[in-house]
């Protein structure tokens, strides 16, 4: 392994730079609403958080100014250290607040919000100011396309190569359109143009169940937010069965299940290809695996003898499951509730929603519907070779966005990624019973936390050990960037140290 050059880290710290300068950015649009708000000890708040975000972003820019081209190893490292200092630097805000119980809570919430997850430690949320709470859901929302797709959008010029590195390191790989830049500009109006119609029609079911204009309004954007970033902050505590409205728990489960598919199909149904959604090998592996978990649930909860109507069990079961499978983390129920009245069963069927997920280059978590589906095809694939003459030839095809042929490295990366993920999950549900939890509830707020969905059971709260919640920070790290570029990061640290 060779050592790092003096122009390698300048590489790496410009464009982190780069990445953080529009990270911080962002605080205008909580700083903004701040001020609408009359919050101006908020708005002091994110003022510091900006100028520390701008301070450290052009700082690295000067600093590491160089013309040597980022190479892949540069671009991973890139975005797994952008992503540690705007958690970092993002926490500012939400420390100052007086809202949190300590820097690491802060943190912790920061972390969540980013990757999407929901899981969340800050205290008296039903309270706290407007600014604070957009600050929430721009980091979710903004977290579910990407801090490095943002900054590809307005921020980077270079050759095509070097700016995929970073793109796939945020764990994208899928290009809707052939230029990455562009592919980064698709995504975002493709997010933008449901932002639109999404937060429009949220608020006029808020309107609908009574809220003031302007209440209803900031609701139907943030609940939007959440919900399309399959990110699960709401900004009352009871989620969104505080609303207690079936049209919006409709309107929520279309915008999530939406924000769960990849953007490729996304894109294709924009342009006019609406048979991708239909063809495509993700959405057919969710709908089967979904139909499975909410078979599972139902067998739990009959057992267990709640929900004896359909629409109960509609607005409480389904409704969890599909939360769950697209690691959005909304919820319909209280929290103990699952540990109380749903049981181990029912817990475990949305254990293993959480643990697959939603699509690849999606806002979603987990393991992803294409690994999934290329894994049990390698699987059919191998048993058909069992039952054919030896001279036969044994091949699979599957669509994804086009028609493909199952390749022996597909199903390598794939079952690289999936033991990764299974490894996580057993390494912080350990965590979580030596901390002193019950297997399945620690299992269940575990694998929430490493697939980024947010559901919870109860176990997540400030009183949790500082240790189990920095658990928590780096399974939600790892599961969002999938590993690779938290991987690149260490191994860069290492080889500092170690390299020849």
């Amino acid at each position: 392994m060779l050592r790092p050059s003096a122009d390698d880290h300048r590489v790496v710290g410009m464009h982190t730079g780069k990445i953080v300068t529009g990270f911080g950015l962002l605080m205008v649009v909580p700083l903004v609403t701040s001020m609408v708000f009359a919050e101006w000890r908020t708005a002091v708040d994110f003022g510091i958080g900006l100028a520390a975000c701008l301070v450290v972003g052009l700082g690295l820019q000067q600093l590491c100014a160089t013309t040597h081209e980022l190479k892949r190893r540069h671009g991973l490292v890139t975005v797994s250290l952008s992503w540690v200092l705007a958690t970092l630097l993002g926490a500012l805000p939400f420390s100052l607040s007086g809202q949190m119980g300590s820097y690491l809570d802060a943190i912790f919430d920061v972390m969540s919000g980013l990757t999407t997850t929901g899981l969340f430690l800050i205290q008296d949320l039903d309270h706290i100011s407007n600014g604070l709470n957009m600050w929430r859901f721009v980091l979710t929302f903004v977290g579910g396309q990407g801090i490095v797709v943002i900054a590809l959008t307005f921020l980077f010029k270079g050759t095509a190569g070097s700016i995929y590195h970073l793109y796939s390191g945020e764990g994208k790989e899928d290009r809707l359109v052939p230029n990455v830049v562009q592919t980064a500009r698709v995504i975002w109006l493709i997010s933008l143009g449901w932002l639109a119609v999404g937060t429009a029609v949220l608020t006029a079911a808020a309107l609908w169940l009574g809220q003031t204009p302007v209440r209803a309004m900031l609701h139907g954007l943030w609940i939007f937010m959440g919900a399309f970033s399959t990110g699960g902050f709401a900004p009352q505590s009871f989620n969104t069965f505080w609303y207690h409205s079936v049209v919006f728990e409709v309107l929520c489960v279309i915008i999530f299940v939406a924000g769960s598919l990849n953007f490729a199909v996304h894109w294709a149904v924009w342009t006019g290809d609406r048979a991708e959604l239909r063809r495509n090998v993700e959405t057919r592996s969710f709908i089967v695996t979904l139909g499975i978990f909410v078979l599972l649930a139902a067998v739990g909860l009959a057992r267990a003898g709640i929900y004896p109507d359909a629409m109960s069990f509609v607005r409480k079961c389904f409704y969890l499951l599909a939360s769950g499978h697209t690691t959005t983390g909304f919820g319909t129920v209280y929290s103990r509730a699952l540990v109380t009245q749903w049981g181990p069963l029912a817990m475990l069927a949305i254990i293993g929603t959480m643990i697959l997920g939603g699509s690849s280059c999606s806002t979603a978590g987990g393991i992803k519907g294409i690994r999934v589906s290329l894994i049990a095809r390698a699987l059919r694939e191998d048993a058909r070779r069992l039952l054919v003459p030896d001279a036969a030839i044994i091949s699979s095809h599957y669509h994804h966005i086009k028609d493909r042929v199952l390749s022996e490295g597909a199903v390598r990366s794939a079952l690289l990624i999936t033991v990764a993920f299974f490894v996580t999950h057993s390494v912080v549900t350990t965590a979580g019973v030596l901390a002193g939890y019950p297997l399945v509830e620690a299992a269940f707020d575990g694998v929430s936390a490493a697939s980024n969905t947010g559901l919870s059971c109860g176990l997540i709260s400030p009183a949790i050990p500082w240790g189990l919640k920095t658990v928590y920070i780096v399974a939600m790290w790892l599961g969002r960037l999938e590993f690779m570029a938290v991987l690149a990061l260490l191994g860069w640290m290492w080889s500092v140290v170690r390299g020849r």
